[in-house]
């Protein structure tokens, strides 16, 4: 079978799926997502919605959405953030987008007091004709992909199979990827080489840039991943917060790869939307003031609430931590484009 059959069976088979059985994100889970990590990260998110709402034309009423919001941490910091600024949280239709019931209970018990005003859907195409500002924070990289390999016939499909012992290892199969979208230098790369593309994340790419095209609105992606195409394997599988094989974990582990930016740039430019530029998740939180923000937290707090502060805002901007590996990347209806030209990611980084 192809990864992204392989992946989707792992992670939403109903008896052995990984999101139906497992505890996912926290310290007694398998990983730690940025929210999870301080408040500040959902609240700076808080704060570029609240602009985009204001460069749309402060549309009343509106949907504010989040695809796979976790444990409903970052919708509840940054409802909090939002609920200082007059009638935004009142005109704001909150959507967030889970199929996890186990996901679906934590988040309510999160976000128990604005339950009146949360609906819970499968998918996009669930959403009202309403302008709509999404929020997808390592929600993409789950999203089934596809692997290839170049072999000395050219390049095929990575697949997965089973050995003479019945365990599962790589195969290559007969299926053939679209050349077009990969890298120019494709048919010159060595044997060996592994691209990665996936369909499922460029459908919801171009869904999502369509909606926002015709009825308004924006939308912030973040994750880890890369700028431009490139080759390289990144399928990968974490338990209790360390790397494990893929292959020998169905079910028990988070499944995810890299998420190619450029590609999902490309589908929503396609579509009509304004893409912003790629930025990582350190410039893109620096530019929204989060040193500001850190200080202002830790004004009135003892020495040691300070340091665990400092040190919560460098592991979400340092490059050697979450800094340069998450990227982000925005996209906004193009007729409002003059409006956002001083919000991250639209702005132009400062050289100096």
């Amino acid at each position: 079978m192809s990864v992204a059959e392989y992946m989707h069976l792992c992670l939403n088979d109903p008896r052995h799926g990984y999101y139906p059985n497992q505890t996912a994100i926290g310290r007694e889970g398998d990983f730690i997502t940025a929210p999870e990590i301080s408040q500040m990260f959902g609240e700076l998110i808080g704060i570029w919605v609240l602009a985009i709402w204001q460069a749309i034309g402060k549309p009343n009423p509106f949907i504010l959405a989040e695809a796979g919001p976790g444990k409903g941490t970052l919708m509840a910091d940054l409802l909090r953030a939002t609920a200082k600024h007059p009638g935004f949280n009142g005109c704001a239709k909150i959507k967030l987008i889970e199929t996890s019931s186990a996901m679906i209970k934590e988040q309510k018990d999160r976000l128990s007091g604005h339950l009146d005003n949360i609906e819970w859907l499968d998918n996009l195409d669930q959403l009202e004709d309403l302008p709509l500002i999404l929020i997808a924070n390592e929600f993409l990289d789950v999203l089934p992909f596809r692997q290839f390999i170049k072999t000395k016939k050219g390049w095929f499909e990575h697949c997965i199979g089973l050995n003479e012992n019945g365990r599962p290892e790589w195969v290559t199969g007969t299926a053939m990827p679209d050349l077009q979208k990969m890298p120019e230098t494709a048919n010159s790369a060595s044997d060996g080489s592994v691209f990665e593309m996936s369909p499922a994340r460029e459908a919801w790419m171009q869904l999502l840039s369509e909606r926002i095209v015709k009825f308004g609105g924006g939308a912030l992606l973040i994750d880890y991943g890369h700028a431009r195409s490139q080759f390289g394997a990144t399928f990968q599988a974490v338990r209790d917060h360390k790397q494990v094989d893929p292959l020998e974990t169905a079910g028990l582990a988070d499944l995810t790869a890299h998420v190619d930016f450029a590609a999902l740039q490309r589908v929503s430019t396609e579509a009509g939307a304004l893409a912003s530029q790629i930025l990582t998740q350190g410039e893109f939180l620096q530019m929204m003031g989060l040193a500001e923000r850190a200080g202002t937290l830790g004004a009135d707090k003892s020495t040691k609430q300070q340091v665990e502060i400092r040190s919560q805002a460098e592991r979400l901007v340092m490059p050697e931590q979450m800094g340069s590996l998450f990227k982000v990347m925005a996209i906004i209806s193009p007729e409002v484009a003059s409006a956002v030209i001083n919000i991250p990611p639209f702005c132009t980084i400062d050289p100096s």
